[in-house]
């Protein structure tokens, strides 16, 4: 089972600080659970360049969206930081 933590106004939008999931091949699967589960909201919030790490690692630094996940992996996604 894999671990999916929230943060920031994803939070806010989920209800939930974090899930896990089982059976989920890559983070473009996990996504369309996520968007499924927590509707247009939360599609909307992470076509904000979110950040999406897997064991701490960055998904644009391994294989994007088509980035596997395996069991006992930790996901975490942070919304856009903002800053000036």
């Amino acid at each position: 089972m894999s671990r999916v933590k929230f943060f920031a106004t994803l939070r806010d939008i989920t209800g939930v600080r974090e899930i896990n999931v089982e059976g989920v091949k890559n983070i473009k699967e996990l996504l369309e659970i996520l968007y499924s589960r927590y509707g247009e909201r939360f599609r909307k919030e992470m076509e904000r360049k979110n950040m999406i790490l897997v064991n701490g690692r960055n998904v644009l630094d391994l294989q994007g969206y088509e980035t596997k996940i395996e069991e006992e992996d930790e996901i975490s996604i942070f919304p856009p930081v903002g800053g000036g």
